[in-house]
């Protein structure tokens, strides 16, 4: 059964919730041999500085009153795009509770795309690490489309790492 998802703004107070759904993620990648997310990766300030920054949203998905997962739009992303005009919104750590129904990630990330159209936006970006082609798989499956790679992203710690660059046109 394909999850019925509501949003809502995640508020300071979700901290702790989103930093559990982050930890759970990179948990669960790490079984799988994914390195991507490491657990303790993103902490409560992280969150906190994203909440109500204006520079960034962070979402709660819930289902039946549970939360499912959380995703973050932006509205930049120099980072990993470069200086950009203002036509698209960005969306990072969309994060599935494990045991969550199936479909909970596909309808986070279209609730996201429906986020950035509405602010006016006509593409969704994202990136997605290159040594997980799974992870670029499910995104070019939900109609993204591959423009770019970069080799030498920046992690917080100061490591690199290479991403694809995958976008979606919205209008």
């Amino acid at each position: 059964m394909t999850a019925q998802l509501t949003f809502r703004d995640a508020a300071v107070d979700d901290t702790s919730i989103l930093v559990g759904l982050y930890d759970e993620a990179a948990h669960w990648m790490l079984e799988r041999g994914i390195e991507q997310w490491k657990p303790g990766g993103k902490d409560a300030r992280h969150f906190r500085r994203l909440i109500g920054s204006g520079a960034h949203e962070v979402w709660l998905a819930e289902d039946r009153g549970e939360v499912a997962g959380a995703y973050e739009v932006w509205w930049d992303d120099e980072a990993a795009w470069g200086v950009r005009p203002p036509d698209a919104g960005y969306v990072h750590r969309l994060m599935t509770r494990r045991g969550a129904r199936p479909g909970t990630g596909r309808a986070m990330l279209a609730a996201a795309e429906r986020r950035i159209a509405a602010a006016g936006r006509d593409l969704c970006r994202l990136d997605c690490v290159t040594t997980v082609p799974r992870l670029r798989t499910y995104y070019e499956q939900a109609g993204y489309t591959a423009v770019g790679e970069l080799a030498g992203k920046v992690a917080p710690d100061g490591s690199t790492y290479g991403v694809t660059l995958l976008e979606k046109r919205l209008r």
